[in-house]
């Protein structure tokens, strides 16, 4: 199988072409070169920091090995994979499903999924929702793969304790067949659990937070069991990894993408929209909403809040939904198009019957010259006549080589566009104040670890209290 390059294209972001209030001039990227290259070269020397990049080439951590013999072992002895996870342990693996498996997936006949199961990413608490899912799936023939590195996140946790009363009182015995736990390697609540259990599982890596941990067995175990060819994926990300760690900035398209958006961001242009232009990688900028607005949206120590908002789109659908937007809206967005160049299919369009006329132009033409015009006139539209910045990351085709260069590009990108912002780029602590509040108000008791650490308010250093001051307001 050739393997392409994807490519970065950063001209549609250029004062040349947008002007210089919108546009990035040739001083200023001169200027970010250097900003961003000497960045590249401290993130290079600290790679203990970011362990995340060590998941490409060192199977010890990304357990690829055990993830494939595990995958192989089950194959055919299940329908439907239910995985229980939230927020970086579900996005990941919905961007992988959706870029790499068939269209419609889970409707298509079992002989036509070469035995593999349907995948449903369970990443909501909706009891509606879930206990429909339980209705349609047979106990007998699921597997639940549980993630949560903590064992302490309400939402997975409470769908875990559920789904696990289900097979005990379901297949009985047989219970431990059906559930694979994803979770800290040593510590946590789930852990002991798997040890005094014996159950089978694989561990989130030391320091890979959720949001960067598709490319470990939070992704890769879902993705195995699907089919995907998690090798070729890990062997795209490894290729940019070496492409990524250039500190020659022309080189370097994280560089070069931190440099765009950031680089922007500092004129102005607060928000940064994702439209992809293939429906394979929709949930792909799902997955980069997270990525940035958790990695980004922060208050540093100075005080000052900083952080673009990503926006997630999808060509050609939001051109008839938000484009109006783009083009004619306050002129404050950076935009990142997913282009693809070979989809695999043309699919002609037939000629219009009798009657019907003003569609000769479409004579002789494919769905596949469609999308690509709609792409290349969107982008045109925006750049050249709106003067809206605009960059494109090109993928010959949507391979698992392709998808892996794509999605390890975009976590150095927001590595380096973390540093360029001073942010404290692998926390969450605006998540926690909330997460705390749910659990005062379902009733835990107790103590609160650094309740100002989590945003709280000062006299909540019990939960008792915290739900005091909740219920009262």
């Amino acid at each position: 199988m050739k393997r392409e390059e994807i490519r970065f294209e950063f001209g549609g972001a250029m004062a040349e072409t947008v002007g210089e209030a919108h546009g990035l001039t040739d001083r200023e990227w001169a200027d970010l070169d250097k900003e961003t290259v000497e960045i590249v070269g401290r993130l290079n020397a600290a790679r203990a920091k970011t362990p995340y990049r060590d998941l490409p080439h060192n199977k010890k951590i990304s357990q690829c090995d055990e993830v494939l013999a595990s995958a192989g072992a089950k194959k055919g002895k299940f329908d439907d994979l239910v995985v229980l996870g939230i927020g970086g342990s579900a996005l990941g693996l919905v961007a992988l499903a959706t870029a790499l498996r068939p269209p419609y997936w889970n409707h298509l006949p079992r002989e036509k999924r070469g035995g593999q199961p349907r995948l449903w990413v369970m990443d909501n608490v909706d009891p509606a929702e879930f206990a429909a899912l339980l209705d349609i799936v047979d106990t007998e023939r699921t597997l639940f793969n549980v993630i949560s590195k903590s064992g302490s996140t309400a939402e997975t946790m409470s769908q875990f304790l559920v789904a696990l009363d289900l097979l005990r009182n379901c297949v009985g015995k047989e219970w431990k067949k059906h559930l694979v736990v994803t979770t800290d390697a040593k510590a946590g609540v789930l852990r002991p659990f798997v040890e005094a259990e014996d159950l089978e599982s694989f561990s989130v890596p030391d320091g890979v937070g959720g949001r960067f941990s598709v490319l470990s067995p939070v992704g890769l175990f879902g993705a195995a069991m699907i089919g995907i060819d998690v090798e070729e994926l890990l062997a795209g990300a490894e290729a940019m990894d070496k492409r990524c760690s250039e500190t020659t900035f022309e080189k370097n398209p994280a560089a070069q993408g931190a440099a765009v958006q950031i680089g922007l961001y500092r004129k102005g242009k607060v928000m940064s929209v994702m439209m992809p232009y293939a429906a394979a990688l929709r949930d792909v900028a799902d997955w980069y909403r997270q990525l940035w607005a958790e990695s980004l949206g922060k208050t540093r120590s100075d005080g000052t809040q900083v952080g673009p908002t990503p926006i997630n789109a999808l060509g050609v659908t939001d051109q008839h939904s938000q484009v109006q937007l783009y083009r004619d809206g306050p002129n404050d967005k950076v935009f990142t198009i997913l282009a693809v160049e070979d989809f695999g299919i043309e699919l002609p369009i037939p000629d219009a019957p009798a009657g019907v006329a003003g569609l000769e132009y479409l004579a002789g033409r494919s769905m596949a010259e469609l999308f690509h015009a709609e792409e290349r006139a969107t982008v045109w539209a925006l750049a050249r006549l709106s003067q809206r910045p605009t960059v494109r990351i090109v993928l010959p085709r949507v391979t698992p080589h392709a998808v892996g260069q794509l999605l390890y590009l975009l976590e150095v990108q927001t590595s380096v566009a973390g540093e360029m912002l001073g942010a404290s780029t692998y926390n969450q602590p605006g998540v926690e104040a909330g997460k705390e509040a749910t659990r005062a108000l379902m009733g835990a008791e107790g103590p609160i670890k650094n309740p100002a650490a989590k945003g709280l308010p000062a006299e909540a250093t019990t939960y008792a209290a915290l739900r005091k001051r909740i219920e009262a307001e």
